[in-house]
């Protein structure tokens, strides 16, 4: 059978994995009690699957065996194999997981139910059905791990013969393989597995750009290879002049991993600076770090480029030494420098349990973390509704740009990158998080949602009368922050929610001469009968769980009409019209401040101002500091995912003092679809001037877009965007 993803592997023959071969196979490692066991769970698989055929066009039990053989080089154990080849007979065939009970035993029934799809439930949507399958198997993931290790070789050997397909599902099929299980497989610190799943869904979900990437890698380690070899030898040759041992391995970079960091850091294939890579595997931990002085001797080290995961491993246990370093005519290089056992746990991750029995500090190390996630994964579950939030939920720890950050009394703590005080917390403890009111970050009091970075010491500062507010939802960036605020704010009794909500609604009405007895019950009643509530209570609860602002809807039980169009102001601009900006601002008059003049895509902050409706202003503008003292008017925003419309913006150009560049920047400007709204012009010197422009954009891609080009013309000396 040839290789259906021919672009991978164009001339390589896809094996069959017969039953005489595995039972051959795990001679190696298996008594023979064992293997018997295994080919009896192969006899039954077998005749449950009878009949049936895969697109391939071959028997449906290669398809299992498959499977198992792959688990079997990761030296699972014989039940583990034997859950493997029975995977697909509870979804796909008559036989229940009680069958399986009698005829093995019921630790290999909840092996294969975890992995089984929920098949004879009805449900709205794919979405929908989706995500209630993989709830159930990471729940079941929870109490076995190697239930994931099972689906995770299920899906390996999918994607393998993934080109029967049609091109749609294979597309889904690979885009749920690049979201969902290539991550699993990197948490759980199975690197070699996590690779291949990437560069298969890769080459499925994107195979133009997969053909592409593949051939600039290949002719440039074909034009380097001279380079390469010289490398090797060089380092080679360094360390045995200090006596020392260690193999060194040069390795050509991950295409996935290029494409990611292309795309993310919006980088050209010739300007990503580790596409070659260097390992050396070296026999103890103090040896690294001497093999890392003799390659910071051998080549200029690249300024801010060298990570240290032996000393803090990343959150799936790998461990490694990284530097990159000027090579030979200037190339940057990659090198990673480990111990023999440290190069076994990034390749096998928690499988490495199984596969060496280690009982050494890396080995329990992750342990440990995959135990730490099972466990978040239990906390979230408890917290959530329905399964597609639950997968929302799993996908943001999925993705960890890890930060490492420090307990008062050393603890490392390893975050995803972005985390706030509030993430930190709730990585303390559920209930620390519930309670927390402040923090002090290296000794210093800072805000709720301040981002961390590497090396800071967080101090929670708790008060048992406090609760999460509905605003954290705004910043927070872990799964378990977001899951346990949602379940704390869903399970406020009601009479708590209504008493807050009064007591929030209150203090608005107070600002403004009012009480709630002073207002009559006309406007009460029109304004429960247009939220579509039965009483005031109702309303009540609507404000403490976020539903609701108290200042606006203070106003409102005023007699204000919101609706209203205010007064042109000399520091606000109004929303451009028919389009709603601001996520939860329906019915709401919304202003741009006119002095730091926001666009889509910036990160901003409201004000409520009497009189003036909500003005968004971007964080860090100056004029904010005057709201410092009445935070309660402060209101969370963001920017509504499909804005539409145009923006002010001011940017300031300086140019030479030449003839004809007002006109040809202006030209510029206009070509790229922006209108300039002012002009003006200051002369600083005979040989130069500034020009100021406020202009309309639409985001700030546009606007990024605009400033390219005009910085392009060769009269332009700078050009920036005024803040």
């Amino acid at each position: 059978m040839n290789n259906p993803l021919g672009n991978l592997e164009d001339d390589q023959e896809m094996p069959r994995f017969l039953i005489s071969d595995l039972c051959a196979y795990l001679e190696s490692y298996l008594s023979a009690d064992h293997i018997r066991e295994v080919y009896r769970a192969y006899l039954f698989g077998a005749e449950a699957h009878v009949g049936q055929h895969r697109k391939t066009g071959e028997p449906y039990i290669y398809h299992p065996v498959a499977v198992a053989r792959i688990l079997a080089d990761m030296r699972m154990d014989y039940k583990c194999l034997m859950a493997a080849i029975l995977h697909d007979v509870i979804e796909d065939t008559p036989t229940a997981k009680e069958q399986l009970a009698d005829t093995f035993d019921g630790e290999i029934a909840e092996l294969v139910d975890g992995v089984s799809k929920l098949s004879k439930i009805d449900f709205n949507s794919q979405a929908e059905a989706q995500a209630a399958s993989l709830r159930k198997m990471l729940l079941a993931m929870t109490k076995d791990i190697r239930v994931i290790l099972i689906k995770l070789a299920d899906r390996l050997h999918n994607m393998r013969t993934l080109g029967v397909m049609k091109p749609e599902k294979t597309r889904r099929i690979a885009k749920e393989t690049l979201d969902i299980f290539a991550p699993i497989a990197n948490r759980l610190g199975i690197n070699s597995m996590r690779l291949e799943l990437e560069e298969l869904g890769f080459a499925a979900y994107w195979p133009m750009r997969y053909r592409a990437l593949k051939s600039a890698v290949t002719d440039a380690r074909g034009h380097h290879r001279e380079l390469v070899e010289n490398v090797e030898s060089a380092i080679r040759s360094r360390i045995e002049q200090e006596k020392m041992v260690g193999q060194v391995f040069g390795r050509q970079k991950h295409l996935y991993s290029i494409y990611k960091k292309m795309l993310k850091k919006k980088l050209s294939f010739s300007e990503v600076v580790d596409v070659f890579a260097f390992r050396i595997v070296v026999d103890a931990v103090d040896t690294c770090y001497r093999v890392l002085g003799v390659v910071h001797n051998l080549y200029k080290p690249m300024p801010g480029r060298f990570k240290d995961y032996i000393a803090i491993p990343k959150a799936n246990g790998y461990q490694s030494l990284h530097t990159v370093l000027f090579g030979p005519q200037g190339i940057p290089i990659e090198i990673q420098i480990r111990t023999e056992e440290m190069d076994k746990l990034a390749e096998s991750g928690i499988a490495a349990h199984w596969m060496y029995k280690t009982g050494e500090a890396s080995g329990q190390w992750v342990k440990s973390r995959a135990s730490d996630w099972l466990q978040n994964l239990l906390e979230m579950q408890q917290g959530v509704g329905d399964s597609v939030e639950f997968l929302e939920h799993v996908k943001v720890d999925l993705f960890p740009d890890e930060v490492y950050v420090f307990t008062p009394r050393g603890r490392i703590m390893v975050l995803p990158k972005g985390a706030t005080v509030v993430d930190f917390a709730y990585s303390v403890h559920t209930d620390v998080g519930n309670t927390c009111v402040a923090a002090r970050v290296d000794r210093r009091l800072v805000p709720l949602r301040t981002r961390l970075l590497n090396g800071q010491t967080v101090e929670i500062i708790n008060s048992e009368t406090a609760g999460p507010s509905p605003a954290w939802l705004n910043f927070v960036v872990t799964g378990k922050a977001r899951a346990n605020i949602r379940s704390y704010l869903k399970n406020l009794k009601t009479q708590e929610a209504v008493s807050l909500g009064r007591r929030l609604l209150e203090r608005e009405l107070e600002l403004i001469s009012l009480t709630l007895d002073d207002v009559d019950q006309e406007t009460i009643d029109q304004i429960l009968t247009e939220f579509r509530l039965e009483q005031l209570d109702d309303l009540m609860a609507g404000i403490a769980l976020g539903d609701h602002m108290p200042m606006l809807l203070a106003r409102r039980l005023a007699g204000e009409d919101l609706t209203q169009p205010v007064s042109e102001s000399v520091l606000q601009q109004e929303v451009p019209a028919g389009s709603l900006a601001i996520k939860g601002t329906e019915g709401m008059v919304v202003n741009f401040a006119k002095c730091c003049r926001p666009i889509p895509d910036d990160a901003i902050v409201g004000v409520f101002n009497p009189g003036k409706g909500i003005v968004i202003h971007r964080q860090g503008c100056p004029n904010l500091g005057d709201y410092k003292k009445h935070g309660h008017k402060w209101i969370e925003a963001e920017w509504e995912s499909d804005v539409e419309g145009e923006f002010a913006t001011m940017i300031r150009v300086e140019s030479g003092n030449q003839r004809g560049v007002l006109a040809s920047v202006a030209s510029v400007i206009s070509q790229q679809g922006s209108n300039i709204e002012h002009v003006g012009s200051e002369e600083r010197d005979g040989l130069s001037s500034t020009l100021v422009f406020v202009i309309t954009v639409k985001n700030r891609q546009h606007l990024a877009k605009i400033l390219r080009h005009v910085r392009s013309l060769p009269s332009i000396m700078r050009i920036n965007r005024v803040k």
